[in-house]
């Protein structure tokens, strides 16, 4: 078995859902794992990982406009609000959302469907530089 791992950093623009499917291909074209399982860890708690379809934007925008309705921005609701009015919805979708995913890896290649790709769900307002710890094991 081999293991590698690495920690991508993503810049964020405000929240949306940003394709990381094309930084972790890269990164996984240089390992010489060819079976395995790829995890990816976001090391934030306004921030979650999703996978999403990769061809119709407006899925992408649908997602955006379901969590803030699910989840609003409304300081009456909270007691967590010195960091501003989206912080605590932040954590409330985060919490919603996955921080971790795990990706099978066939032929080095990620075991995506044909309309997959992976995201990170940035839910604050404010730009940010995310963190994705990746962790590869296979052979």
């Amino acid at each position: 078995m081999k293991l590698a791992q690495h920690r991508l950093t993503v810049a964020t623009e405000g929240q949306g859902l940003y394709d990381v499917t094309a930084m972790v291909e890269t990164w996984l074209a240089g390992q010489s794992v060819r079976q395995g399982l790829l995890t990816l860890f976001i090391e934030h708690t306004s921030a979650s990982l999703v996978i999403q379809e990769n061809a119709d934007a407006d899925v992408r925008r649908d997602l955006e406009a379901f969590f803030r309705r699910l989840v609003p921005e409304d300081a009456t609701l909270y007691r967590h609000t010195a960091e501003g009015a989206d912080d605590m919805p932040a954590h409330v979708r985060s919490a919603l959302l996955a921080t971790q995913l795990g990706v099978p890896v066939s032929a080095g290649r990620l075991a995506l469907g044909t309309w997959q790709g992976i995201y990170l769900f940035e839910h604050r307002r404010a730009p940010h530089r995310r963190t994705v710890s990746l962790t590869l094991l296979g052979t």
